[in-house]
């Protein structure tokens, strides 16, 4: 039997799956690799029929896997911390066992028998690839048929929404998702996890190397599963060539309490409802009762400077992946004209219509940004603001005659600016907006990713979890 269709969340309540606590036990024999991956299966074969989070699943190499692992363990020879986890990956990256088809039509049935270079860092630590979670379409906007967790009705956010939703709906533990624009940080504020979008190259990306501001990054159900599995693919693959990639130390950072935290509104405050205003207001309120200086726009030029320079983050960064990627959206039209959505055609549309010297300028508005963003270094120790536009919205799916959504997977306002400032940035579940997620995030300057997450993880343990009804 599935679970209801809307089960609705309480961050005060809900307990995500962990895995690193687990791990403890597995050196005793009062838990292993295997049983932990039983209870992972028997979860999915519960909630997947609603959820629908996964693109494919491998069990039996999955079990192999686990086996293979609690024998390392029982030996006292673990290959990582993460030695055992089952892990999700987003169906834009290649697995070796398992197909990779993008959420696109035009490649069902691709496999090309490789792993991606954080795959094979996974593989490397001992982690347990268990399946292929559902992309957004070629990593878009096109929404796959994920569901929220938490609402059946609702999106999960996007592009990796597979992942996202399993690992809230407690399927695993962790999963890799990709980030260009919002695909990391959005669908874990409207899904309640925790999720780590790197500095620019931070993780290897392997063969996803084609736009400018696409990133590997982790979601989990807490930050040091989150922490753990980000700095071991790190440790084995590195970042992007010419990067130098993640650096940190090898277990969670420690907490540390911020002094000043810069509150960025962004081109979404305008447009964000009422309910999830008062949410991050009660959360400000508290970080600010804890003894932190919060520096809003109208109280220094220079966070100023740096909110009019991400002021039109949503069209900067939508120009310059469409342009980026306009070469091989129209190879794959042009090769299979029905295997490819309406809503990719458009963007491909769009980008077909600029020159270089529109491109060209696209850059230079995203170089004056990381200079405003750079100029507010030593203003504070990092920068707080929403992870999604309020609550994930209600969306079953496009109609017949009504002209397509522009955003089915959500708004990623909130998340354009870490994007086109090449800055690290951690999702924290503080909120719940009418009995659903909404993440608040920090983000800090390019090859923080340490410091924000040990920022983060004093926010989440120091500050209450808002409620808004």
């Amino acid at each position: 039997m599935t679970q209801a269709t809307t089960t609705g969340y309480d961050p005060r309540t809900y307990e995500p799956l962990t895995f690193h606590d687990a791990a403890r036990r597995f050196s005793t024999g009062d838990d292993t690799p295997r049983d932990f991956l039983e209870r992972c299966l028997a979860t999915i074969a519960e909630r997947e029929p609603v959820v629908q989070a996964f693109a494919h699943l491998n069990r039996d190499l999955a079990r192999a896997a686990a086996d293979a692992s609690s024998a390392r363990w029982a030996a006292g020879e673990p290959l990582s911390p993460i030695d055992g986890m089952p892990v999700g990956i987003k169906d834009l990256l290649e697995t070796k066992d398992m197909p990779t088809e993008y959420g696109c039509e035009a490649f069902r049935g691709n496999f090309p028998r490789r792993d991606n270079a954080a795959v094979w860092a996974l593989r490397q630590a001992g982690a347990v690839i268990l399946g292929k979670t559902v992309t957004a379409e070629l990593g878009g906007s096109h929404p796959g048929p994920t569901t929220n967790p938490f609402d059946a009705r609702r999106s999960p956010g996007g592009s990796s929404s597979g992942t996202a939703a399993a690992v809230a709906a407690r399927m695993l533990p962790a999963g890799l998702g990709t980030q260009v624009g919002g695909s990391i940080i959005r669908p874990a504020g409207y899904c309640g996890n925790v999720a780590l979008k790197p500095t620019q190259g931070g993780i290897n990306r392997g063969e996803r190397q084609v736009t400018s501001m696409s990133t590997h990054g982790v979601h989990a159900g807490c930050i040091e599963d989150m922490w753990q599995v980000a700095i071991e693919i790190a440790r084995r693959a590195g970042g992007d060539r010419g990067a130098q990639g993640l650096e940190g130390p090898s277990t969670t950072p420690e907490p540390v309490k911020p002094e000043r935290l810069i509150v960025l509104e962004t081109q979404g405050w305008a447009e964000l409802d009422d309910a999830s205003k008062e949410g991050f207001s009660a959360v400000l309120d508290q970080v600010r009762a804890l003894g932190i200086e919060l520096l809003h726009r109208r109280e220094d030029p220079l966070v100023e400077t740096l909110e009019g320079a991400i002021g039109n983050a949503r069209d900067v960064c939508n120009a310059i992946t469409g342009w980026e990627n306009r070469w091989l959206t129209r190879n794959l039209v042009d090769q299979h004209p029905d295997g490819v959505s309406e809503r990719a055609k458009a963007v491909l549309d769009a980008a077909e219509a600029m020159t270089v010297d529109d491109y060209r300028a696209l850059l230079f508005a995203r170089e004056v940004a990381q200079e405003a963003h750079a100029a507010v270094a030593e203003s504070a120790d990092a920068i707080i603001t929403l992870s999604c536009p309020g609550p994930a919205h209600v969306w079953l799916g496009d109609e017949p005659g009504v002209p397509l959504h522009p955003r089915p997977t959500g708004d990623p306002v909130f998340n354009f600016p870490s994007s086109m400032l090449f800055a690290p940035a951690v999702g924290m579940p503080l909120m719940s907006v009418a009995g659903m997620p909404v993440g608040v995030q920090v983000f800090g300057q390019p090859h923080e990713d340490a410091e924000m997450t040990a920022t983060a993880r004093w926010l989440l343990g120091a500050v209450e979890p808002v409620v808004v009804d």
